[in-house]
């Protein structure tokens, strides 16, 4: 009986439904630039907490680009604080494209619909209704838990969590863990297995300007100093470019653990071990580690003239490179190299890469919070092929974790809502994370 009054009461399991269906119809989408306008939502967040005896502090660096911040105490003054942080905006959505409209947070079949269900407000409404229960029922977690709503994190963050971690440091005092999104989710690479991968590194965000110089001219006339041309033949040469494997701790563990559960015995430190070869023994269950044993570099924008027979002084590209750990001097020196001497390259914008030990007490807590509640499940540590707000908080000394617990059926692909069109989350899954985060939030 005693075990049942700590479980997450009835209203949360109703408010975690209604907060994702009203944040998501709080249109907040970020077009980059700093057009976008996140206040409704830090607002409706910061009312909720403050009505629960939480004291949310709201903290802007541009004006509607609001941040909410909030510190639950807990009963151990002398653990270290845990960082629960979530982002209020989202991607763009075309109403055309959708079964329903994108800002609607319909609730319909058993799933909420709508930009943000999956990334992230439904985290976002999870933890609120998660802490609200709390108070409640009068709980208190065994350490401080700072709670972080922030902005811009599908652009730069450099009005989020980049602005929170250079400007108010403080706020996040004692801090050394954090958990957000793209974690413990379920998979299902076939009938019968279901797998939760739980984030423990993030490859590291290189954007890329490519700038090629040439001759200007007339383009009836022989050119060998053509900017289009040396910017064409760079971009080709890295869009083609077979970047090696190079196997972090993470990668290696997640290999491991999935070679063990299909009964695949490897060893990923032998001189002839083949990851592409693995990779392909594991089928489906590949794709939670193929993106992220090697870097990356995918050419996705061009910029060249401004009349069909004017050949141009200049010409611009840019490119999306992502860096393992530890692989960011082989990512600098290949770009050297592809590039050429006639085209320079910068960073257009760039985080680090991030790693979380797997064999940690944490690690083996939020483990042991998914199995808790679906004992058939298997959780698996991985990377993530980009990233999230955990790279500026690592500034601060903060150790990031991917973990936002869903439950969800075989047949819903997780990895294509993400951005995609009609996004959705079923609202038996956010009752699960309702009842994974409270159990591992309250003795983490």
């Amino acid at each position: 009986m005693a075990e049942e009054v700590r479980e997450p009461d009835a209203t949360a399991l109703d408010e975690v439904v209604t907060f994702t269906s009203e944040l998501i119809r709080i249109d907040t989408t970020n077009r980059g630039g700093g057009d976008c306008r996140e206040r409704p939502a830090a607002e409706y967040v910061a009312e909720r907490l403050a009505a629960a005896g939480i004291e949310p502090t709201l903290l802007e660096r541009t004006t509607g680009r609001t941040n909410v911040v909030a510190r639950i105490p807990g009963t151990d003054p002398a653990a270290p604080a845990l960082l629960v942080h979530g982002h209020l905006d989202v991607v763009p959505a075309d109403p055309a494209e959708w079964s329903v409209h994108p800002f609607s947070g319909e609730v319909r079949d058993g799933l909420v619909w709508g930009r943000g269900a999956v990334d992230m407000k439904n985290m976002d409404a999870m933890v609120l209704a998660v802490v609200r229960s709390w108070a409640r029922r009068g709980v208190r977690p065994r350490r401080d838990v700072v709670l972080a709503y922030t902005a811009d994190e599908e652009d730069s963050a450099a009005d989020g969590s980049g602005f929170l971690a250079d400007r108010h440091a403080g706020l996040f005092e004692g801090c050394t863990e954090g958990i957000s999104e793209s974690g413990a989710f379920s998979f299902h690479p076939e009938p019968g297995t279901t797998l939760y991968p739980i984030a423990a590194g993030e490859r590291g965000t290189a954007w890329l300007k490519l700038t090629a110089h040439g001759r200007a001219g007339h383009g009836s006339k022989v050119n060998t100093a053509n900017a289009v041309t040396r910017l064409a033949a760079a971009v080709a040469r890295i869009g083609a470019h077979a970047w090696p494997v190079r196997l972090t701790t993470t990668v290696r563990a997640a290999l491991t653990e999935l070679a063990a559960l299909y009964g695949i015995e490897i060893d990923t430190r032998a001189p002839d071990f083949d990851a592409d070869l693995l990779l392909d023994k594991l089928g489906p269950a590949a794709a939670l580690v193929a993106p992220t044993v090697r870097n990356s570099a995918n050419p996705t924008m061009l910029d060249a003239g401004y009349k069909v027979n004017v050949i141009p002084g200049a010409a611009v590209a840019y490119v999306d490179g992502r860096m393992l750990p530890g692989g960011e001097e082989e990512f600098t020196e290949t770009m050297d190299r592809l590039t050429g001497p006639d085209v320079e390259w910068e960073f257009h914008h760039r985080e680090v890469p991030l790693e979380a030990p797997v064999d940690s007490p944490t690690f083996a807590r939020l483990r042991a919070a998914v199995e808790r509640f679906d004992p058939d499940g298997h959780v698996v540590p991985f990377t993530m092929s980009g990233g999230t707000d955990a790279k500026q908080f690592s500034r601060l000394g903060i150790t990031g974790y991917g973990f936002s617990p869903l439950k969800l059926p075989p047949g819903l692909d997780y990895a294509a809502l993400f951005h995609g069109v009609d996004e959705r989350v079923p609202v038996d899954a956010l009752h699960f994370g309702v009842r994974v985060l409270d159990h591992y939030l309250k003795s983490a």
